[in-house]
């Protein structure tokens, strides 16, 4: 018989150990790479778009645990990326139109890649393939998920820990726990741990940067149905993410990620830069000479 639960679903070491990604040879830095990139882009998209944190958070545990039921090779990130913020807007009772999600997702890629910021119209080419991207992705979410967009997060669970423990007024404790709960979205610390393991390893981190002893007899940890073991691993995921330098142009798409293989993805991000350069000054040029007329 089928169990319900709220539980946040965790992968299985089989899915830790080798994602579909990975199976079909991708590397696992440029794998970690795309997954921070995706989730950056759903934070500056839902900060834009003015979401609460829980929207955008909620979005990147779906982008999480969708590719670890299927690939980068089959499914583009830009189209997950608008598919997750877009589910997550609804499941999170916060819903944006689709044409807002979408345009201010396109800027902020074209602003990344230094293209002109040009708004699509909702009529060309362009804003429709984007529009089919998220759709379909959005469906494909649902599939590999089961329907199962249940999202626990550990935000109200370390504002009372941090009370527990009262380092509530410590300087620098609670602002730093915060941080590194929002920055291990960009990992698959989310989809690997429970929300009060994770909870518990930003504390111990930001406590250990900022020397502060917290009780060890017992271990405070244990009082929250934590063990050791995990929320060290949570803590050498927030370091880990720290000293991972990003490659400065990430693929959008399947194409892309094969011009990335073959090592031409900036050559070609820099010849599409400039000609759509000269596409808008010689559109500006047409519009100014039409005034005048």
């Amino acid at each position: 018989m089928t169990r319900l639960s709220l539980r946040n679903p965790l992968l299985t070491p089989e899915q830790i150990a080798q994602s579909p990604s990975q199976r079909q040879g991708m590397s696992q830095a440029l794998e970690l790479d795309m997954r921070v990139y995706g989730c950056h882009l759903i934070e500056a998209a839902g900060i834009v778009l003015r979401v609460p944190q829980v929207v955008m958070a909620s979005a990147q545990v779906l982008f999480q645990r969708f590719y670890y039921l299927a690939s980068f090779q089959d499914y583009s990130l830009r189209g997950t990326v608008l598919g997750a913020l877009f589910l997550a807007c609804k499941v999170e009772e916060n819903p944006k139109s689709i044409r807002s999600i979408i345009n201010v997702l396109d800027i902020i890629i074209k602003r990344d890649r230094g293209y002109p910021e040009i708004v699509t119209d909702g009529y060309d080419a362009e804003y429709y393939d984007l529009k089919n991207e998220m759709v379909i992705a959005e469906m494909q979410i649902l599939r590999r998920l089961g329907f199962n967009v249940q999202v626990e997060l550990p935000y109200g669970l370390l504002v009372n820990y941090l009370r527990c423990l009262e380092v509530t007024e410590h300087p620098q404790i609670p602002q730093l726990s915060w941080n590194y709960l929002n920055d291990l979205l960009r990992t698959p610390v989310y989809v690997c741990f429970q929300p009060e393991t994770i909870a518990c390893g930003v504390i111990y981190l930001a406590a250990l940067k900022c020397g502060v002893s917290l009780p060890t007899s017992p271990p405070w940890w244990i009082v929250f149905d934590a063990n050791e073991e995990d929320i060290r691993q949570v803590a050498r995921a927030a370091v880990a993410l720290h000293e991972r330098s990003r490659l400065r142009v990430m693929p959008l798409d399947s194409d892309e990620l094969e011009m990335h293989l073959r090592g031409e993805l900036e050559d070609h991000v820099k010849a599409t830069r400039h000609t759509r350069y000269e596409t808008a000054n010689a559109s500006s040029k047409t519009a100014s000479i039409a005034s005048t007329v």
